[in-house]
Formats: structure tokens, sequence, C-alpha cells
């Protein structure tokens, strides 16, 4: 692997991690907060691509397993991974690997396409696997997880536009290789 590759890699991991540390805000009706820390996700599979947005957010969720607390609200460790948030978290790598593939193969688009990519797999891919989490682990029936989950679309379309325009703006400085 190039240096440049592991360099762009360890930085979005960083970013990831730095997007970790603005605080959840608790929503009381369903036991998932408002976290900035997805926005991150969606930038890895932007600007790293498909292959490398995933082993950029596979890397972050390494660190999270082995006890860093690294998620938003400074939680870390196995237990993560089997609590009430883990369909979002399983679901992040993949997330990650599908805005970059489509990205990829848009990549002469406009920025309402763009912007549709990052929205079904950084908010919608995102938000029904985690009501899927919701349903196994929470033991929440499936249609009142989506149904609790539709609380996260305007916050997470505005974080898909904010992605959007990172990337754009990057792809028209020649930062963001496809």
């Amino acid at each position: 692997m190039k240096t440049k590759n592991v360099a762009l890699i360890a930085m979005m991991t960083a970013i990831i991690i730095v997007l970790g540390f603005v605080p959840p805000i608790p929503l009381g009706f369903i036991p998932v907060p408002l976290v900035l820390q997805n926005m991150g996700i969606m930038l890895a599979g932007a600007i790293l691509g498909s292959k490398r947005g995933f082993l950029s957010v596979i890397i972050f969720l390494l660190l999270v397993a082995v006890g860093l607390p690294l998620m938003t609200g400074g939680r870390g460790g196995v237990a993560v991974f089997v609590g009430a948030t883990a369909g979002y978290i399983y679901a992040y790598p993949f997330a990650a690997a599908l805005i970059g593939y489509g990205l990829k193969k848009f990549s002469y688009s406009n920025f309402w396409l763009e912007l549709l990519v990052v929205w079904v797999a950084g908010v919608l891919f995102i938000d029904v696997l985690g009501a899927v989490g919701l349903t196994v682990i929470a033991h929440m029936p499936f249609m009142k997880a989506l149904i609790a989950n539709l609380v996260f679309i305007p916050g997470d379309t505005i974080k898909a536009l904010v992605v959007v325009l990172i990337y754009r703006r990057l792809k028209k400085m020649n930062i963001v290789e496809r």
C-alpha cells in the first residue's frame, strides 16, 4: 500500500474520531441519540472511495473494539457492538463502501445524483440497519424502530448535503481520486 493511501486512511480515521467528540443529543423516545460521527463515515466513502473508505471505518471500529472510547459520548469496547446502536455501527463500513462505489460510478454526474447516492447509502441504509439492530437487540418491533428513525432523517440529510458539498469542492481541487 502506498504511503499516500496509508496517510489518507489514517487522516480520515482521525476525522471520524474527532467528530465523535461532539456530544450526542439524546432524544428520549429512542435509545439512539443524534450524533455527528456518522458524517465522518459518509466523508470516508466520498473522499477515499469504496475500498479505502471501508478500510478507514474498519480501522476506526477495531480501535473501538479494543476498548478506546472513540464512539460519540466516549463509548468503546466490545459492548458497543452488542448494544442498542449495534445495527448502526455494523452498517458504517458498508455505507462508506457503497458511497465510494456510487460516487465513482456517477463521478461526472450532477449535484442531485451525488446527493442521492450519499443519502441512500449514508442515511437510508444506516437507518434501516439501525432499525434492524433495535429490533434484534432492544426487542423493538421493526416498524416502530423504522418510524422512530424518521426523527434522524432531517439532520442526516443536512449531513449528507454537507458531505456532498465538501466532496464536490475537493473533487474540483483534484484532491479526491477515483
